[in-house]
Protein backbone atom coordinates (compact mmCIF):
# COMPACT_ATOMS: atom_id res chain seq x y z
CA UNK A 1 0.00 0.00 0.00
CA UNK A 2 2.20 2.87 -1.40
CA UNK A 3 1.24 6.06 -0.64
CA UNK A 4 0.90 9.02 -2.64
CA UNK A 5 2.52 12.07 -0.50
CA UNK A 6 1.07 15.40 -1.25
CA UNK A 7 2.83 18.15 -0.57
CA UNK A 8 1.23 21.59 -1.15
CA UNK A 9 0.21 23.55 2.18
CA UNK A 10 2.96 25.74 4.15
CA UNK A 11 1.42 24.58 7.38
CA UNK A 12 -0.01 21.92 9.57
CA UNK A 13 -3.46 20.50 7.99
CA UNK A 14 -6.99 20.90 9.47
CA UNK A 15 -9.36 18.97 7.12
CA UNK A 16 -9.18 16.63 3.95
CA UNK A 17 -12.43 15.73 2.77
CA UNK A 18 -13.26 13.78 -0.81
CA UNK A 19 -16.26 14.93 -2.55
CA UNK A 20 -19.20 12.49 -3.23
CA UNK A 21 -17.75 10.55 -6.36
CA UNK A 22 -14.14 10.39 -4.67
CA UNK A 23 -12.26 11.32 -7.41
CA UNK A 24 -11.74 14.83 -5.87
CA UNK A 25 -9.97 15.74 -2.54
CA UNK A 26 -9.95 18.85 -0.76
CA UNK A 27 -7.53 20.15 2.05
CA UNK A 28 -7.49 22.87 4.37
CA UNK A 29 -4.33 23.78 6.17
CA UNK A 30 -3.67 27.14 8.58
CA UNK A 31 -1.93 28.50 5.71
CA UNK A 32 -4.84 30.08 4.50
CA UNK A 33 -5.71 28.23 1.33
CA UNK A 34 -7.74 25.22 0.05
CA UNK A 35 -6.03 22.54 -2.34
CA UNK A 36 -8.25 20.41 -4.37
CA UNK A 37 -6.09 17.19 -5.64
CA UNK A 38 -7.17 14.35 -7.72
CA UNK A 39 -7.21 11.41 -5.36
CA UNK A 40 -5.76 8.68 -8.54
CA UNK A 41 -2.69 10.52 -8.67
CA UNK A 42 -2.10 12.97 -5.88
CA UNK A 43 -1.95 15.88 -9.29
CA UNK A 44 -2.91 19.09 -7.84
CA UNK A 45 -5.91 20.40 -9.66
CA UNK A 46 -6.00 24.27 -7.94
CA UNK A 47 -6.52 26.41 -5.06
CA UNK A 48 -9.05 28.23 -3.48
CA UNK A 49 -7.66 31.72 -2.25
CA UNK A 50 -9.46 34.62 -0.33
CA UNK A 51 -9.67 33.78 3.23
CA UNK A 52 -7.45 36.12 5.14
CA UNK A 53 -7.25 33.46 8.46
CA UNK A 54 -6.17 29.96 9.33
CA UNK A 55 -8.77 27.34 7.46
CA UNK A 56 -10.22 24.87 9.74
CA UNK A 57 -13.26 23.51 7.92
CA UNK A 58 -14.41 22.33 3.93
CA UNK A 59 -17.56 20.73 2.58
CA UNK A 60 -18.59 19.93 -1.30
CA UNK A 61 -22.12 19.66 -2.25
CA UNK A 62 -23.95 16.38 -3.47
CA UNK A 63 -23.11 17.22 -6.88
CA UNK A 64 -19.41 18.17 -6.55
CA UNK A 65 -20.80 21.59 -7.83
CA UNK A 66 -20.27 24.19 -4.70
CA UNK A 67 -17.91 23.95 -2.13
CA UNK A 68 -18.16 25.71 1.68
CA UNK A 69 -15.16 26.80 3.58
CA UNK A 70 -14.60 27.85 7.44
CA UNK A 71 -11.98 30.11 9.11
CA UNK A 72 -10.10 31.98 11.58
CA UNK A 73 -11.39 35.37 9.74
CA UNK A 74 -14.74 34.78 11.10
CA UNK A 75 -16.27 34.00 6.97
CA UNK A 76 -18.06 31.19 5.58
CA UNK A 77 -17.18 31.20 1.69
CA UNK A 78 -18.81 29.38 -1.19
CA UNK A 79 -17.08 28.55 -3.75
CA UNK A 80 -17.51 27.22 -7.40
CA UNK A 81 -15.37 23.92 -7.41
CA UNK A 82 -14.90 24.13 -11.23
CA UNK A 83 -13.39 27.62 -11.38
CA UNK A 84 -12.49 28.77 -8.12
CA UNK A 85 -14.79 31.66 -8.18
CA UNK A 86 -15.74 32.78 -4.89
CA UNK A 87 -19.77 33.24 -5.12
CA UNK A 88 -20.67 34.24 -1.79
CA UNK A 89 -18.50 35.77 1.77
CA UNK A 90 -20.97 35.09 5.13
CA UNK A 91 -19.72 37.08 8.20
CA UNK A 92 -19.84 36.00 11.72
CA UNK A 93 -17.90 37.57 15.13
CA UNK A 94 -15.93 34.19 15.66
CA UNK A 95 -14.17 31.97 13.90
CA UNK A 96 -16.15 28.81 12.12
CA UNK A 97 -14.96 25.55 13.05
CA UNK A 98 -16.74 23.07 10.98
CA UNK A 99 -19.35 23.45 8.11
CA UNK A 100 -21.01 20.92 6.47
CA UNK A 101 -23.58 20.69 3.62
CA UNK A 102 -26.82 19.00 3.75
CA UNK A 103 -27.45 14.98 1.86
CA UNK A 104 -29.85 17.77 -0.79
CA UNK A 105 -27.65 20.43 -0.82
CA UNK A 106 -29.65 23.05 -0.11
CA UNK A 107 -28.71 24.00 3.66
CA UNK A 108 -25.10 24.58 4.94
CA UNK A 109 -24.39 24.40 8.26
CA UNK A 110 -21.46 26.39 10.22
CA UNK A 111 -20.12 26.04 13.59
CA UNK A 112 -18.86 29.11 15.32
CA UNK A 113 -16.48 29.45 17.45
CA UNK A 114 -17.04 30.57 21.85
CA UNK A 115 -14.74 33.83 22.15
CA UNK A 116 -14.37 37.33 23.19
CA UNK A 117 -17.57 37.15 24.82
CA UNK A 118 -19.31 35.70 22.18
CA UNK A 119 -21.45 32.12 22.70
CA UNK A 120 -20.85 29.72 20.34
CA UNK A 121 -23.23 28.96 18.21
CA UNK A 122 -24.58 26.23 15.59
CA UNK A 123 -25.93 28.00 11.90
CA UNK A 124 -28.43 26.42 9.10
CA UNK A 125 -27.75 29.03 6.03
CA UNK A 126 -30.03 28.18 2.99
CA UNK A 127 -28.34 27.19 -0.27
CA UNK A 128 -29.54 27.92 -3.86
CA UNK A 129 -28.72 25.06 -6.32
CA UNK A 130 -31.65 24.92 -8.39
CA UNK A 131 -31.06 25.37 -12.23
CA UNK A 132 -29.08 23.86 -14.61
CA UNK A 133 -25.78 25.36 -13.24
CA UNK A 134 -26.45 23.98 -9.98
CA UNK A 135 -26.61 27.28 -7.76
CA UNK A 136 -23.51 29.03 -9.58
CA UNK A 137 -25.59 31.79 -10.99
CA UNK A 138 -27.73 32.28 -8.03
CA UNK A 139 -28.02 34.88 -5.74
CA UNK A 140 -27.41 33.09 -2.25
CA UNK A 141 -28.89 34.73 0.82
CA UNK A 142 -27.86 36.44 4.36
CA UNK A 143 -30.77 35.28 5.90
CA UNK A 144 -30.05 32.10 8.53
CA UNK A 145 -32.57 29.56 8.69
CA UNK A 146 -31.97 28.90 12.33
CA UNK A 147 -29.28 30.03 14.79
CA UNK A 148 -29.09 27.59 17.94
CA UNK A 149 -26.93 29.34 20.22
CA UNK A 150 -24.75 27.07 23.19
CA UNK A 151 -25.59 28.54 26.84
CA UNK A 152 -23.24 25.49 28.11
CA UNK A 153 -20.36 23.75 26.47
CA UNK A 154 -19.43 25.12 22.80
CA UNK A 155 -19.67 22.59 20.19
CA UNK A 156 -16.27 21.56 18.15
CA UNK A 157 -18.03 20.07 15.42
CA UNK A 158 -21.67 19.21 14.14
CA UNK A 159 -23.27 17.62 11.12
CA UNK A 160 -27.10 16.90 9.63
CA UNK A 161 -28.61 13.43 10.39
CA UNK A 162 -30.40 11.19 7.72
CA UNK A 163 -33.06 13.65 5.47
CA UNK A 164 -31.88 16.69 7.73
CA UNK A 165 -34.21 15.87 10.56
CA UNK A 166 -31.65 16.39 13.22
CA UNK A 167 -28.46 18.28 13.43
CA UNK A 168 -25.84 16.67 15.49
CA UNK A 169 -23.07 18.30 17.67
CA UNK A 170 -20.27 17.03 19.57
CA UNK A 171 -19.01 19.02 22.35
CA UNK A 172 -15.88 20.50 23.91
CA UNK A 173 -17.11 18.96 27.22
CA UNK A 174 -17.34 15.69 25.58
CA UNK A 175 -20.51 15.37 25.35
CA UNK A 176 -23.13 14.84 22.26
CA UNK A 177 -26.35 16.57 21.56
CA UNK A 178 -29.17 16.15 19.71
CA UNK A 179 -31.29 19.34 17.93
CA UNK A 180 -34.37 19.60 15.45
CA UNK A 181 -33.08 20.70 12.56
CA UNK A 182 -36.02 22.98 12.00
CA UNK A 183 -37.05 24.33 15.75
CA UNK A 184 -33.51 24.55 16.69
CA UNK A 185 -35.26 22.62 19.84
CA UNK A 186 -33.06 20.52 21.90
CA UNK A 187 -34.19 16.77 21.63
CA UNK A 188 -31.30 15.30 23.62
CA UNK A 189 -27.71 15.56 25.11
CA UNK A 190 -25.63 12.81 26.95
CA UNK A 191 -22.20 12.62 27.92
CA UNK A 192 -19.98 10.25 26.14
CA UNK A 193 -16.43 11.60 26.38
CA UNK A 194 -14.20 12.32 29.20
CA UNK A 195 -12.10 15.13 27.02
CA UNK A 196 -13.31 17.03 24.37
CA UNK A 197 -15.09 15.91 20.86
CA UNK A 198 -12.47 16.66 18.25
CA UNK A 199 -14.16 15.10 14.90
CA UNK A 200 -17.57 13.64 14.03
CA UNK A 201 -18.10 11.58 10.83
CA UNK A 202 -21.13 10.07 9.44
CA UNK A 203 -22.04 6.64 7.81
CA UNK A 204 -23.13 6.16 4.29
CA UNK A 205 -26.67 6.46 5.22
CA UNK A 206 -26.24 8.91 8.07
CA UNK A 207 -27.80 6.53 10.59
CA UNK A 208 -24.84 6.27 12.90
CA UNK A 209 -21.87 8.56 13.25
CA UNK A 210 -18.41 8.23 14.83
CA UNK A 211 -16.87 10.72 17.25
CA UNK A 212 -13.02 10.87 18.18
CA UNK A 213 -11.75 12.77 21.27
CA UNK A 214 -8.77 13.63 23.27
CA UNK A 215 -9.65 11.14 25.90
CA UNK A 216 -7.91 8.17 23.84
CA UNK A 217 -11.13 6.62 22.08
CA UNK A 218 -13.93 6.65 19.15
CA UNK A 219 -17.42 5.76 19.75
CA UNK A 220 -19.72 4.09 17.15
CA UNK A 221 -23.73 6.26 18.30
CA UNK A 222 -26.86 5.62 16.61
CA UNK A 223 -28.06 8.95 15.19
CA UNK A 224 -31.76 8.63 16.37
CA UNK A 225 -31.05 7.50 20.09
CA UNK A 226 -27.46 8.72 20.79
CA UNK A 227 -26.55 5.15 21.73
CA UNK A 228 -23.56 4.44 21.71
CA UNK A 229 -22.89 1.24 19.63
CA UNK A 230 -18.62 0.40 19.82
CA UNK A 231 -15.64 1.95 21.89
CA UNK A 232 -12.39 2.29 19.69
CA UNK A 233 -9.55 2.30 22.86
CA UNK A 234 -6.58 3.59 21.50
CA UNK A 235 -2.98 4.73 23.74
CA UNK A 236 -3.30 8.27 21.79
CA UNK A 237 -5.10 11.20 21.86
CA UNK A 238 -7.43 10.93 18.61
CA UNK A 239 -7.72 13.92 16.24
CA UNK A 240 -9.91 12.41 13.41
CA UNK A 241 -12.56 8.93 13.13
CA UNK A 242 -13.74 8.23 9.81
CA UNK A 243 -15.94 4.87 8.85
CA UNK A 244 -15.25 2.43 5.83
CA UNK A 245 -18.61 2.52 3.13
CA UNK A 246 -17.95 -1.14 2.15
CA UNK A 247 -15.81 -3.48 4.86
CA UNK A 248 -16.63 -3.33 8.89
CA UNK A 249 -13.69 -1.19 9.51
CA UNK A 250 -13.15 2.43 11.34
CA UNK A 251 -9.83 4.85 11.01
CA UNK A 252 -8.73 6.41 13.97
CA UNK A 253 -5.88 9.47 13.59
CA UNK A 254 -4.21 11.16 15.85
CA UNK A 255 -0.80 11.39 18.45
CA UNK A 256 0.57 13.23 20.84
CA UNK A 257 -0.49 17.37 20.82
CA UNK A 258 2.30 18.81 18.54
CA UNK A 259 3.71 21.06 21.22
CA UNK A 260 4.90 18.16 23.01
CA UNK A 261 6.34 16.56 20.15
CA UNK A 262 10.08 17.99 20.23
CA UNK A 263 10.33 15.79 22.93
CA UNK A 264 9.58 12.22 21.30
CA UNK A 265 10.78 10.71 18.41
CA UNK A 266 7.88 9.40 15.55
CA UNK A 267 7.33 6.18 17.49
CA UNK A 268 6.83 7.27 20.53
CA UNK A 269 4.51 10.07 19.52
CA UNK A 270 1.91 7.19 18.01
CA UNK A 271 1.48 9.12 14.55
CA UNK A 272 -0.07 6.51 12.66
CA UNK A 273 -3.46 5.78 11.11
CA UNK A 274 -4.74 2.56 12.56
CA UNK A 275 -7.75 0.54 11.65
CA UNK A 276 -10.45 -1.21 14.05
CA UNK A 277 -12.72 -3.67 13.29
CA UNK A 278 -15.97 -1.87 13.32
CA UNK A 279 -18.41 -5.13 14.87
CA UNK A 280 -15.31 -6.46 16.73
CA UNK A 281 -13.43 -3.42 18.38
CA UNK A 282 -10.47 -4.42 17.76
CA UNK A 283 -7.17 -3.02 15.91
CA UNK A 284 -6.51 -4.61 12.40
CA UNK A 285 -3.54 -2.36 11.52
CA UNK A 286 -1.56 0.63 11.59
CA UNK A 287 0.06 2.53 8.56
CA UNK A 288 2.96 4.74 9.37
CA UNK A 289 4.37 7.84 7.83
CA UNK A 290 3.64 11.50 8.82
CA UNK A 291 6.31 12.78 11.20
CA UNK A 292 3.92 14.67 13.08
CA UNK A 293 0.65 13.75 14.80
CA UNK A 294 -2.58 13.26 12.31
CA UNK A 295 -5.15 16.17 12.26
CA UNK A 296 -7.63 14.76 9.99
CA UNK A 297 -8.52 11.60 8.25
CA UNK A 298 -11.25 11.01 5.50
CA UNK A 299 -12.29 7.41 4.07
CA UNK A 300 -12.34 6.72 0.15
CA UNK A 301 -16.72 7.13 -0.61
CA UNK A 302 -16.49 3.74 -2.13
CA UNK A 303 -13.93 2.59 0.21
CA UNK A 304 -11.28 2.52 -2.29
CA UNK A 305 -8.43 3.56 0.55
CA UNK A 306 -8.10 6.80 2.63
CA UNK A 307 -5.85 9.89 2.83
CA UNK A 308 -5.00 11.83 5.92
CA UNK A 309 -3.57 15.28 6.73
CA UNK A 310 -0.93 15.76 9.56
CA UNK A 311 0.81 18.23 11.18
CA UNK A 312 3.60 18.10 9.63
CA UNK A 313 1.89 19.88 6.68
CA UNK A 314 1.32 16.87 4.20
CA UNK A 315 -1.32 14.75 2.81
CA UNK A 316 -0.96 11.45 1.91
CA UNK A 317 -3.19 9.16 -0.20
CA UNK A 318 -3.53 5.26 0.40
CA UNK A 319 -5.21 3.20 -1.80
CA UNK A 320 -6.12 -0.14 -0.59
CA UNK A 321 -4.53 -3.36 -1.42
CA UNK A 322 -6.15 -6.61 -3.25
CA UNK A 323 -5.67 -8.46 0.70
CA UNK A 324 -7.07 -5.78 2.48
CA UNK A 325 -10.36 -6.40 0.74
CA UNK A 326 -10.15 -10.00 0.44
CA UNK A 327 -9.11 -10.11 4.24
CA UNK A 328 -12.10 -11.65 6.45
CA UNK A 329 -12.35 -12.80 10.19
CA UNK A 330 -13.38 -16.07 10.88
CA UNK A 331 -17.09 -15.70 11.50
CA UNK A 332 -17.52 -13.67 9.02
CA UNK A 333 -16.53 -16.51 6.53
CA UNK A 334 -18.81 -18.65 8.02
CA UNK A 335 -21.32 -16.25 7.42
CA UNK A 336 -20.47 -15.96 3.85
CA UNK A 337 -20.26 -20.03 3.72
CA UNK A 338 -23.90 -20.36 5.00
CA UNK A 339 -25.17 -17.25 2.37
CA UNK A 340 -24.29 -20.19 0.14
Amino acid sequence: MRPILISGHERALTQVKYNPDGDLIFSTSKDHIICVWFSANGERLGTYRGHQGALWTVSVDPTSTLLASGAADNTIKLWEIKTGKCLKTWDFPTAIKRVEFSEDGKMLLGVTEKRMGYLGTIVVLPIDNTGPAGGVDREQSDEKLLTITLEASKATVAGFSYLSEYIIAGHEDGSISQWDAVSGEKIYSVTVHQEAITDLQWSTDHTYFITASKDKTAKLHATASLETLKTYTTDTPLNSASISPVKDYVLLGGGQAAMDVTTTGARQGKFEARLYHKIFEEEVGRVRGHFGPLNTVAMHPKGEGYCSGGEDGYVRVHHFDKPYFNFSYEVEREDQQAKI
